[in-house]
């Protein structure tokens, strides 16, 4: 008799799972957005400090802070542990700092390029962004959970560069949401990383445009490389929709300064390798996303996002 109710219990058993799910969800949701409201209610400097305090409190009890720590001890192996644990707290300074910019950025966003002082925002490589807005061709843009990363859609719409930001939304459907309604406001076209979003590239590809997309996620079916001299799966979307387009490819970073101020840079196009037949080796140019994106995080380690499962494959 109990086996032939299993049938019918798998369904119910299914749906309350899901829906105890979903009540977490929300309930970390509402804690996250309350949690922003408060901050609202302080100047900008006062809630990026406090935030970035708090975090280094709690981020060391998170689950996440474990993974952090064994990535950060293979990719430095000659650091001591005290120095490890130095960078993963940074790292959560940085990632509660991106967190509260997010309510603040149309106010800590001051970049002016025809201003004569220098403000909160400074931008290295405005003549790139000014001679891409003449070309009239489709240019792609790679950059890395680094700093605010948020800021290149923004600085590029200063330069009257439309640029269509591929990102990847939360598991937590209510905080992906909010971030994306927040992110859109002020950062123009937004696409989420899912099915089909190769094609919505595509298409901007197609019509002249110009997209932006992030290189240093774990991408579980994608190109094998390595990133800090260990195996991992890298997508090769960038590299291909370069080799089908023809496109030129633009690397981007952002790096945060002291004094709540920030750099973002536009570097020129790269040299993407070819194979004999003259096409974008697809391979090889995910290598080189990774090599410069690892660059970029052993200048700045503690700005990068050290508790994702980067190389698990």
């Amino acid at each position: 008799m109990a086996r032939g109710r299993e049938p019918f219990l798998r369904p119910l058993v299914y749906r309350t799972a899901r829906w105890l799910k979903n009540a977490e969800y929300w309930l970390i949701a509402q804690a996250a957005m309350g949690a922003l409201s408060i901050l609202r209610r302080l100047p900008p400097d006062k809630a990026l400090n406090f935030a970035d305090k708090a975090a280094r409190k709690v981020g060391p009890l998170v689950g996440r802070h474990r993974v952090a720590l064994d990535n950060l001890r293979q990719a430095y192996p000659e650091k001591s542990q005290a120095e490890i644990a130095e960078i993963a707290s940074d790292m959560w300074g940085n990632m509660a700092r991106l967190a509260t910019e997010y309510i603040f950025l149309d106010q800590l966003f001051d970049f002016d390029p025809h201003a004569d002082a220098p403000g909160r925002v400074e931008v290295i490589g405005k003549d790139i962004f000014i001679r891409l807005r003449e070309e009239k061709r489709p240019h792609i843009f790679f950059t890395a959970h680094l700093g605010n990363f948020e800021l290149l859609p923004v600085a590029a719409a200063t330069f009257e560069l439309p640029v269509t930001a591929l990102f990847r939304a939360p598991n937590n459907p209510y905080l992906a949401e909010y971030i994306f309604t927040t992110r859109a406001a002020s950062m123009g076209e937004l696409l989420a990383s899912r099915a089909g979003a190769a094609f919505g590239l595509a298409r901007i590809l197609e019509r002249g445009g110009n997209i932006g997309a992030l290189v240093d996620q774990k991408f579980q079916n994608g190109v094998r490389t390595t990133f800090f001299d260990r195996p991992c799966n890298t997508s090769p979307l960038v590299a291909k929709l370069a080799r089908q387009y023809d496109c030129d490819v633009y690397p981007a970073r952002s790096i945060r300064l002291p004094g709540n101020r920030y750099r973002l840079e536009v570097m020129d196009r790269i040299e993407l390798p070819r194979n004999k037949k003259g096409a974008v080796d697809v391979q090889a140019t995910c290598q080189m996303l990774n090599d410069t994106v690892e660059g970029w995080v052993r200048e700045a380690p503690g700005q990068w996002m050290w508790f994702h499962k980067r190389w698990s494959i």
